[in-house]
C-alpha cells in the first residue's frame, strides 16, 4: 500500500511541476523532491516531461536550460521494473541548452556546454560543446493509403513505396 501512495504522490508532483510557475525555482525543486538530480541555476520550462516512473535516473547539471514541452525518458518498457529491463540513466551535464519540443531517450549522456536545437530527438550521446541536431528531413516513402481512422495501420504500411531519390 505504501508503494501505491508513493507512486500517486510522485505522479501528482510531476503534473504540478509541468504547469507550476518558477522555471528557476519551483519546477526544479519539485523534480528534486521527486528524486531527480538537478543542479543550481537550472531552467525547466513548462510542460517538460521528466521521466514519470524513474525521475531518480535523470540528472541535469548546473546552469542548464530545458525547453518547453521537452521529454526526458529514462526507461522504455511496460509493467514493473525487472532485472532485464532496468532504467537507463540520462545525464545532462552543466551549461547545456535543450530547445523546445526535444526528446531525450534512455541512456543518453549530453556533454558539458552542448546545444540541442528545437525538435531534436536525441538517441545517442552528445559530445561536449557540440551543436547537435537531427539530420535534414526528407521524404522516405510515398503514402498510397492514408493513415486515418478509415484505414488500418496494416493497410497504411502495405501502401508505402520507397521514395525515389533520383538526382535531377
Amino acid at each position: 500500500m505504501k508503494t501505491f501512495f508513493w507512486n500517486c504522490g510522485q505522479r501528482i508532483l510531476h503534473k504540478i511541476a509541468m504547469i507550476a510557475p518558477g522555471g528557476y525555482s519551483l519546477r526544479p525543486k519539485l523534480h528534486r523532491i521527486r528524486g531527480a538530480s538537478i543542479g543550481s541555476k537550472v531552467w525547466i520550462s513548462q510542460y517538460v516531461y521528466l521521466d514519470e516512473i524513474h525521475p531518480e535516473s535523470v540528472s541535469i547539471g548546473d546552469n542548464s536550460s530545458i525547453g518547453i514541452r521537452t521529454s526526458i525518458i529514462a526507461h522504455l518498457y511496460w509493467g514493473p521494473r525487472k532485472k532485464e529491463n532496468p532504467d537507463k540513466p540520462v545525464c545532462i551535464e552543466r551549461d547545456v541548452f535543450i530547445g523546445p519540443h526535444c526528446v531525450i531517450l534512455p541512456g543518453v549522456h549530453i556533454g558539458e556546454g552542448a546545444v540541442v536545437p528545437a525538435g531534436t530527438v536525441v538517441s545517442r550521446n552528445v559530445p561536449a560543446h557540440a551543436l547537435w541536431s537531427s539530420p535534414k528531413c526528407h521524404p522516405m516513402a510515398r503514402v498510397g493509403t492514408p493513415l486515418t481512422a478509415e484505414h488500418s495501420y496494416e493497410a497504411f504500411s502495405q501502401g508505402l513505396t520507397p521514395w525515389s531519390r533520383k538526382k535531377g
